[in-house]
């Protein structure tokens, strides 16, 4: 008598391996989303301190004019004598930098904003708060941050 198992039960441990992994499939994807969201907030409070630093510097208390809405380029420097910013960070998914926006009445005002991924994050701002150039390609909100 030969030992062996079941057509039965090997569909029945394939579908049972099948559910388990349609479960956790998407809390990983949204684990990843948080992750990267996370890098964006990071890296749009280290270009905040980058612009304070510059402001520090300058004989009228005026931040940087944004080189069309954005600051620099991504992994460019941020500043020449002295450098404030080594290399500008970019969104984690792709080579688009952050926008940066100048207030034009009020020189020693800007809006930093990104794209967020997460629909639930408990940060995000509606994208017309950011300015009128802020591009975001999901509808679910951006991180915005002001002079301190």
């Amino acid at each position: 008598m030969k030992k062996a198992f079941t057509l039965i039960e090997l569909l029945v441990v394939i579908a049972i391996i099948g559910m388990l992994s349609a479960f956790l499939l998407p809390n990983l994807m949204a684990a990843r989303e948080r992750a990267r969201d996370i890098q964006r907030k990071n890296d749009l409070k280290q270009i905040q301190k980058s612009l304070e630093m510059y402001k520090q510097d300058q004989p009228l208390p005026v931040y940087p004019t944004p080189n069309s809405n954005q600051l620099g380029s991504c992994g460019s420097t941020f500043g020449t004598n002295p450098v404030y910013l080594n290399k500008i960070p970019c969104d984690p998914l792709g080579p688009t930098p952050y926008y940066y926006h100048r207030d034009s009445t009020d020189l020693a005002k800007y809006n930093l904003c990104a794209c967020l991924e997460n629909i639930a994050d408990t940060d995000k701002v509606d994208c017309s708060l950011c300015g009128s150039g802020m591009n975001c390609s999901s509808p679910r909100g951006c991180y915005r941050v002001t002079e301190p």
